[in-house]
């Protein structure tokens, strides 16, 4: 298998996490070799990823975000740039917050299913990445 990428521009509204969806089987079709417990891990945490960028974006313009994905044979990458202001963000542990919690599992849960998580402030975007190596 070759590295290959993969891109998608989508804002909400009117897109939503179902574009991430039908974006993901692209990848999946173009990358059978990758396995369903793989695919299943990386796409939840891509979809909870993004899914917090368009509830937490906040302001009437909404957000517009560039996606892009990446597989080759060691894992999967992908790299979720978006127009939100800056939110102050801080990657912390991998604990999920108490049980009675309303908020707060998003990053936990993102953390749980891949090997790293990063974000950062570019250009008066956020950019998010997610790695997972890809299970033998």
């Amino acid at each position: 298998m070759t590295e290959e990428r993969k891109s998608l521009v989508f804002s909400s509204p009117p897109d939503d996490v179902d574009a991430v969806h039908e974006f993901l089987e692209t990848v999946w079709g173009a990358n059978p070799d990758v396995s369903e417990f793989d695919r299943m891990a990386f796409e939840t945490a891509l979809i909870e990823l993004a899914s917090n960028v368009i509830q937490h974006a906040g302001g009437s313009g909404g957000v517009t975000c560039v996606l892009s994905v990446t597989a080759d044979e060691k894992g999967l990458a992908a790299s979720l740039a978006d127009t939100a202001d800056e939110g102050g963000i801080v990657l912390m542990g991998r604990e999920m917050p108490e049980a009675l919690s309303e908020s707060g599992r998003g990053i936990p849960l993102i953390q749980a299913l891949v090997d790293e998580l990063h974000y950062e402030r570019l250009d008066e975007r956020n950019v998010w990445t997610i790695l997972r190596a890809r299970t033998a």
